[in-house]
């Protein structure tokens, strides 16, 4: 798969990419698409993109850009990083529906509002305990039981550009899913933070909900210490998840072992590392917590055995 140079990625439509992510306009008075920032929590949206143009701007920090400049600001990475990261989303199936469209110049691909307001943002139209053959064997395959995925997690009926597919949803706080299959990953909107509060003192962060889900499974017995949990859905909502770790005594992270995880985990230790404990050391040279369980041997990923790493 070659990956995208910058001019197209440059090209690509914005508020579809945006949508893609799981942010959706407030207002829209062509050609300005007014949304709440990305890059934070508020309630009166700041950030606009023209769409003819397809830049953006940010009235709340006073920057702006074309998507290269969104892209490095929302993941914390570097430029080769954020092509490497959009390669793969253009050839995901959201993206992959309407390729040609989302890739040529914002103008060109310019969407009405109507057509926006129903074809390029996620629905969710149903959801119930997962049941699909298909939702049960991408939650093994990622050596997630069906016992603890269905207990946190919903089977999620939902609509873009026009077809109706089905995934795994895990809820976050504004009532917002984080929608995984063996062919799609995306979100819908709202797109939050999701905190489970088991009354501990003490919290536990991760990125993706399937790294919280590994945790669960590889502690099936209970043996490691009781903690609340945080799935941060993007690590750019860290800074929005703050307030939360700071009223907790202590903090475990378990954040992506690439450039951006690393760099957020490091300040935080950095800044604190009484309160903040890095534990990404149990999965070293690999992604996350969910690559190291599936590189597991089978006797080995539950019991004693995997209690005895950590």
């Amino acid at each position: 798969m070659k990956t995208i140079n910058c001019d197209e990625a440059k090209a690509l439509d914005m508020v579809l990419y945006l949508s893609l992510l799981g942010h959706e306009p407030q207002r829209v008075r062509h050609p300005a698409y007014w949304f709440c920032s990305p890059f934070r929590q508020e309630k009166t949206a700041s950030f606009k993109v023209d769409r003819i143009k397809n830049l953006w701007y940010d009235h709340g920090t006073g920057k702006g850009g074309d998507l290269i400049n969104f892209g490095i600001t929302y993941y914390n990475c570097t430029v080769s990083q954020l092509l490497q990261k959009l390669t793969t989303q253009v050839n995901d199936f959201s993206f992959h529906q309407h390729q040609n469209k989302a890739i040529l110049p914002a103008e060109k691909s310019f969407l009405s509002e109507a057509e926006n307001s129903t074809d390029s943002r996620i629905l969710i139209l149903k959801t119930r305990p997962i049941q699909q053959p298909d939702l049960i064997r991408y939650a093994a395959e990622r050596y997630i039981s069906l016992a603890v995925c269905g207990r946190y997690c919903k089977e999620v009926d939902f609509q873009l550009y026009g077809r109706k597919n089905t995934a795994i949803g895990f809820p976050n706080n504004a009532g917002g899913y984080e929608l995984r299959n063996a062919h799609f990953k995306g979100s819908s909107s709202p797109k939050d933070i999701s905190f489970i509060d088991e009354g501990a003192t003490s919290l536990t962060v991760f990125e993706g909900f399937f790294n919280y889900l590994s945790l669960l499974e590889i502690n099936a017995s209970k043996t490691l210490p009781l903690t609340n949990f945080l799935v941060l859905n993007s690590l750019a909502f860290l800074e929005r998840a703050k307030p939360l770790m700071d009223k907790h005594a202590q903090v475990f992270l378990y954040l992506d072992n690439d450039n951006s995880g690393i760099k957020a985990t490091q300040q935080l230790v950095v800044n604190d590392n009484k309160k903040y404990k890095d534990l990404s050391a149990v999965y070293d040279g690999l992604k996350d917590l969910n690559e190291w369980l599936k590189r597991q041997p089978p006797r080995l990923k539950k019991g004693l055995g995997v209690r005895r790493s950590f």
